[in-house]
């Protein structure tokens, strides 16, 4: 093996599943425990603004139900701040969010802000959550990620997932060298958007990454074979990339 690949599975889109109709199914809760059942190596769930799928009574069932880490998905905002130095979660992973987008649409724009970033990965660490950065693939937002002292970056693959022909291979070789630079400063390098059985072996394949996380493809494909089987065949395919 090239080194332990784990895998977070995002748990969100049961939520959205519950809340088009209301009431308390399907649960989230019960999909992180199969997940943590099945091979899972931690669970990730994005708390947005406008709470569309994830709740605040999710978030406080989760750290309470799970031996699982729970990485909290979060914006830069005082709010959000505050609700992960309440829970105090394993991790938080910063994204970028916008209340029009119908899922994250890029990565953090990281060297444009750094003195605003800077303060919320100061505040995280010191209370002793792991604090990620969402970026894209590129040296520029890489090093902004270094300075202002976050320990992990998630490198954004939307783009390689949706591409095809040369392109892909394009993007896929920017993935690479981006968690090969990421590696180089010291960081830990995590990746995930997009990902499913048709490309997530490639990514996989790459040693300096360090975690994937993958969700919609996951809950999607669980209507079809169920959430064990879509969570274990996703591992075996990592396990198989990694080998």
């Amino acid at each position: 093996m090239k080194g332990a690949l784990r895998l977070g599975v995002n748990i969100d889109h049961v939520a959205t599943i519950r809340n088009a109709r209301g009431g308390v199914h399907p649960d989230p809760v019960r999909a992180a425990r199969l997940a943590q059942d099945s091979g899972a190596d931690g669970i990730t769930a994005h708390l947005r603004e406008d709470r569309r799928h994830i709740s605040d009574q999710d978030i406080d069932r989760l750290m309470d139900a799970i031996r699982l880490p729970l990485n909290l998905e979060m914006a830069a905002t005082p709010e959000m701040v505050a609700i992960a130095l309440r829970h105090k979660p394993h991790a938080a992973c910063i994204v970028p969010e916008r209340r029009e987008e119908r899922t994250t649409e890029g990565g953090l724009e990281v060297a444009g802000n750094r003195e605003a970033m800077r303060a919320v990965v100061a505040q995280l660490s010191g209370a002793g959550i792991r604090v990620s950065l969402f970026i894209e693939p590129d040296l520029r937002q890489i090093e902004a990620a270094r300075e202002i002292g976050a320990p992990v970056i998630e490198l954004h693959t939307g783009a390689y997932c949706d591409a095809r022909g040369a392109a892909h291979a394009r993007e896929l070789a920017r993935v690479k060298e981006a968690a090969l630079a990421a590696e180089r400063l010291g960081l830990e390098c995590h990746a995930g958007h997009g990902l499913s059985f048709d490309t997530v072996m490639p990514i996989a394949a790459i040693p300096a990454i360090r975690e994937l996380n993958i969700g919609h493809f996951l809950i999607g494909e669980a209507i079809f074979i169920g959430l064990e089987d879509s969570i274990r065949q996703m591992r075996t395919l990592m396990n198989q990339a990694r080998a």
